[in-house]
């Protein structure tokens, strides 16, 4: 009796084994592949570039402006979708839209700006084209000595070139009785007075020594002059912002609640050309995070820290009650130094109605 009961005991020992040894088994097996479809779903997300479309409510919409439409693009950081960006064609298929608006960060190694020339090239040349540099793009304004006499970058020469405008200055699209503004949020915040002075005193100095300039001088010379005709222009174009002007601003970098209530307490009430008379802010910057967590959001993002808001990252949100859309962006960005590439993050191009209509 004694031996059939050591017996059992052992046979129940070993089917515990034996369960254990299967169920090391079937995770030893499927483990890696879920593993393995996890990588390729990513994979297949972040080479997709998709559409997002979003309808807007703008209850001071002029009745001519009903409808309008902004293609809103960021981050390409030169990334290519296939052949001539054949991936972001096919995204873009046959919508339609008023204008197109680049919040920066275009370019890709080296000033590279093959591919976004490609991007561009998709676009009907009628439509009107907006870009604003980010910070990996560097200066639109070139003040060292360079291959041309230009005051401009190379890269910009062709940008413009390829027909969209550098926006240096507020741009007015007119639709019947409809005026609709894409602003550089840089240009709320000027001192023209102060600025005016620093530029002039610069002049002056370089001005004082002509006999002694050198290439760099004369470059710096050029830009200076062009810096203060462009702080005249501004004075004039701030005259012209109507009470029924619909006022798009752009920055690269997302405005915080704080950034934007400085800036509004800044200017009084009678001053149209303000923050406070924005309907729309556009951004990028972030690249949705690059890397996500579905469900859960960005896994970290330099400037925020870890698992960050998805509100501050990417999408619409309200700053002081200013609807601001993040662009989740195309590229990647090398400012996450240990998160190379998209994870779970689609690239995205941006369709954005304008409408006096409310929205869900």
């Amino acid at each position: 009796m004694r031996r059939e009961k050591n017996q059992y005991i052992f046979a129940s020992e070993l089917t515990k084994r034996s369960r254990s040894h299967r169920f090391r088994t079937v995770v030893l097996i499927f483990l890696p592949l879920l593993i393995l479809s996890a990588c390729v779903m990513s994979a297949a997300m972040s080479g997709r570039v998709r559409l997002e479309e979003i309808r807007l409510t703008v209850l001071n919409l002029p009745d001519d402006l009903e409808g309008f439409s902004i293609l809103h693009l960021s981050d390409l950081h030169g990334a290519r979708f296939g052949k001539n960006q054949k991936g972001i064609d096919n995204a873009l298929d046959t919508v339609r839209y008023s204008c197109v608006v680049m919040t920066g960060d275009m370019l890709g190694d080296g000033r590279d700006v093959e591919p976004l020339l490609e991007l561009i090239e998709l676009m009907p040349h009628d439509v009107p084209k907006y870009l604003i540099p980010g910070d990996t793009d560097g200066p639109v304004i070139d003040a060292n000595a360079h291959s041309s006499l230009s005051v401009y970058p190379e890269w910009v020469e062709r940008v413009k070139e390829a027909g969209v405008e550098i926006l240096e200055m507020p741009a007015l699209i007119t639709r019947g009785k409809g005026r609709i503004w894409f602003v550089p949020e840089d240009l709320y915040a000027r001192d023209l007075d102060g600025m005016q002075k620093t530029y002039q005193k610069q002049l002056d100095s370089l001005n004082s020594r002509k006999t002694s300039l050198s290439a760099d001088d004369a470059a710096h010379i050029r830009a200076l002059e062009y810096e203060l005709q462009r702080i005249e222009s501004l004075r004039a174009v701030r005259k012209e912002f109507q009470p029924t002007d619909i006022q798009v601003v752009l920055t690269h970098t997302p405005l915080s609640e704080e950034y934007l209530s400085d800036l509004i307490s800044w200017t009084s009430k009678e001053d149209l050309f303000s923050l406070r008379y924005a309907s729309l802010i556009l951004a990028g910057h972030y690249n949705g995070g690059q890397w996500r967590i579905p469900g859960v959001g960005a896994v970290y993002v330099p400037e925020l820290g870890w698992f960050p808001k998805d509100e501050q990252v990417t999408g619409l949100s309200y700053v002081e009650s200013v609807p601001q859309y993040i662009s989740p962006g195309l590229g990647s960005d090398p400012h996450y130094e240990h998160q190379p590439g998209r994870i779970f993050n689609s690239p995205v191009v941006t369709k954005i109605v304008l409408t006096r209509k409310a929205t869900k």
